[in-house]
């Protein structure tokens, strides 16, 4: 059994910053590429950044590179997405998942979900 668990979201001005956190279960993390993915109401999830087990290659959508910054402690068993420069359009519940053989933009590769933070950016 794999338990994500993500914390961090709140609402913030535009301009602003959050720092995500995703807590994982077990003692196999580092087995794991992990993701941030995001769904905005009335919209599909939309791949935001994903981390691979070495924590050597990461991948940013086109929307959020250069603002956000994904990364891992594997003793910790901690992925992080930290938030810059945001935008009203990037409000949206913010989910963390993980896999062990993933396509990195598509969440239907990844096994592990947690249950999501609201983020919400006013203008």
């Amino acid at each position: 059994q794999v338990q994500l668990a993500e914390s961090g979201g709140g609402l913030v001005q535009a301009g602003g910053s959050l720092r995500l956190s995703c807590a994982a279960s077990g003692r196999t993390f580092s087995s794991y590429a992990m993701g941030w993915f995001r769904q905005a109401p009335g919209k599909e999830r939309e791949f935001v950044a994903t981390i691979t087990r070495s924590g050597v290659s990461i991948f940013y959508a086109d929307s959020v590179k250069g603002r956000f910054t994904i990364s891992r402690d594997n003793a910790k068993n901690t992925v992080y997405l930290q938030m810059n420069s945001l935008k009203p359009e990037d409000t949206a519940v913010y989910y963390c998942a993980g896999g062990v053989s993933v396509s990195v933009g598509n969440p239907r590769t990844y096994e592990y979900w947690g249950q999501g933070t609201q983020v919400t950016v006013s203008s």
